[in-house]
């Protein structure tokens, strides 16, 4: 419900609503300042209410420049978090909506780029056209002043010059074409679809925001759009003067004959990004540093279905379960760092990735470690720890597809502690879930699960974790193999003991099932899947949760692994 996601998201309502109030303020404030400021009288009379659509959304563009890259910055994230550890859980599980946040102030600017070249085109047309006018109006004299000084007020200087010429060879021209193309490419290289099938177009495409704040602070330093100065302000008000311009004398006589003179708006675009660009280049130099220490891979594993399994350890690493690192192979490319989420526990003495193939640079790196063994650089860990699976009597863990890597770290750290008889952990019982389109790709989680269960076996602990496996992608050839060996101990599918499930869980009769078992328990309900899922699985939560409270309860957790 709306009411449960504002308690535990408020942190989040909060920082969305500032920003919304901030851009609002900013957009409204400029606008009505460029509309009605008498400095501009002039201007508007050549451009209209173009100038305050222009100047109001410059305002937004320069304060979302100032924040784009702040959430980018997962050092001085990490830090926010270890500073606020003490804070509620839930506090600091909202810094992990960083990327989100990182995506709406992305969107906010290329909205904010469309309507301000927009409205430059439109300024840039009347400029033209008032240029060109003959008809002595207020437009066409205010174009004609001062054309040989520096108090003129239409950039456009003679008939001759177009809205072409303006757009490409002046400074702001020149420049805003290149910002606005730069934000198109940086934005449709961030479609999920070019994300997961060509990460590198995506991260080099992305290293283009230099060129985009080189631009946007260059961008305003001619200062083409312009007001009238104070001294001229001073002089020869618009209120009381601008009549007299369309009708001037030879012999004038009156305090209005002097020409108003115009002067240009400062540009302040550096004044906004200086501070999160410096604090952001301070953050890649502790990404280098970091990069540099050294890390020793213990043992490499190759799965079947290519999955590569790297253990690995670092001086000083520390990871907690569900968090992920950068990896970098300078022998592939000294630039990209890709992320990995950590399949080891905390417990063991290494920490370790699984790398499927999922692009050139996976493909590349697999083949890589089947010849010889390359140097590896890891940054972090990062993320926000899933302890509050150690929080519940009862854990019902929801694995889709790739969405089934962070639970090979949880379920290892909960059978650690389980061994060792930890006297915090109050989790008696572990359902776990694994709906896969093609098991195949995740042969390394079977091996996992296997380990798992003759562990469990062996000291007597087999009811512990009940897991149950969903094929929701298969051909005859499987469903006929199935049907032949049906009798087997084993499963066909994963060899596993436990006997895949073709199609989706019946979510209804799966919670009833761990209802009717746990009558006075808490459930933990997690999930790392799908939205539609989450969806339905919230649902189920609901429905299942009884309104007494000394009866059964499901707690719905979303994780942003």
């Amino acid at each position: 419900t709306m009411g449960n996601w504002l308690v535990n998201h408020w942190f989040s309502a909060a920082v969305l609503a500032a920003w919304l109030g901030i851009n609002i303020f900013l957009f409204t404030y400029y606008f009505l300042f460029f509309d009605r400021d008498d400095h501009y009288f002039y201007t508007r009379a050549i451009l209209g209410s173009a100038l305050a659509w222009a100047r109001a959304s410059a305002k937004c563009l320069n304060f979302n420049s100032m924040l784009i890259l702040l959430p980018v910055c997962r050092n001085l994230l990490s830090f926010l978090r270890g500073t606020c550890s003490c804070c509620r859980r839930t506090l600091r599980k909202q810094l992990d909506h960083n990327l989100t946040f990182h995506k709406l102030v992305a969107y906010a600017l290329a909205l904010f780029t469309a309507v301000h070249t927009i409205a430059h085109l439109f300024n840039l047309e009347r400029y033209n056209h008032s240029q060109q006018a003959t008809d002595g109006s207020l437009p066409a004299v205010l174009s004609k002043m001062h054309l040989h000084g520096s108090k003129w007020l239409n950039p456009i200087h003679s008939n001759e010059t177009t809205v072409e010429y303006v757009a490409f060879t002046t400074i702001p021209g020149l420049t805003g074409v290149i910002i606005t193309l730069v934000l198109i490419l940086m934005v449709t290289s961030s479609t999920e679809f070019i994300r997961r099938n060509y990460f590198e177009v995506f991260w080099y495409t992305h290293h283009l925001f230099l060129i985009y704040f080189a631009g946007l602070v260059i961008h305003g330093i001619a200062g083409l759009v312009r007001g009238q100065t104070d001294e001229s302000m001073e002089d020869v008000h618009p209120r009381r003067c601008a009549q007299y311009l369309t009708e001037k004398y030879e012999d004038c006589w009156h305090d209005c004959c002097k020409d108003p003179e115009f002067g240009s708006i400062p540009a302040e675009s550096w004044k906004w990004v200086l501070a999160p660009f410096v604090l952001y280049v301070f953050e890649r130099i502790l990404r280098m540093w970091r990069a540099w220490q050294k890390v020793a891979i213990n043992k490499v594993v190759m799965h079947p279905t290519r999955v590569l399994e790297l253990q690995m350890q670092k001086k000083g690493f520390r990871m907690e379960v569900g968090q992920y690192i950068f990896v970098n192979c300078p022998a592939i490319s000294c630039l990209e760092w890709h992320p990995f989420t950590l399949t080891s526990a905390p417990e063991e003495d290494y920490f370790s990735i699984h790398i499927r193939v999922a692009g050139d640079w996976t493909e590349r790196l697999i083949d890589t470690f089947q010849h010889e063994m390359p140097r590896i650089e890891v940054d972090g860990p990062f993320g926000t720890a899933s302890e509050d699976v150690f929080q519940y009597e009862v854990a019902m863990l929801v694995g889709a597809g790739i969405g089934v890597t962070p639970f090979a770290s949880v379920l290892k750290s909960i059978w650690y502690k389980f061994q060792q008889g930890d006297q915090t952990l109050k989790t008696k019982k572990i359902y776990f879930y694994w709906l896969c389109r093609d098991t195949g790709a995740f042969a390394w989680f079977n091996d996992l699960l296997a380990s798992l269960e003759q562990k469990m076996a062996e000291s007597g602990k087999a009811d512990f974790l009940t897991y149950r496996l969903f094929l929701t992608g298969w051909n005859n050839s499987i469903a006929n193999n199935v049907a032949l060996h049906f009798d087997n101990t084993t499963d066909t599918v994963t060899g596993l003991r436990q006997k895949t499930i073709f199609g989706r869980p019946m979510w209804n009769s799966e919670f009833t099932a761990v209802a009717a078992a746990h009558p006075r328990s808490v459930v933990g309900v997690f999930l790392c899947g799908p939205q539609s899922l989450a969806k339905s699985l919230q649902k189920s939560c609901h429905q299942h949760s009884s309104l007494d409270p000394r009866k059964v309860k499901f707690y719905f957790n979303k994780e942003n692994f």
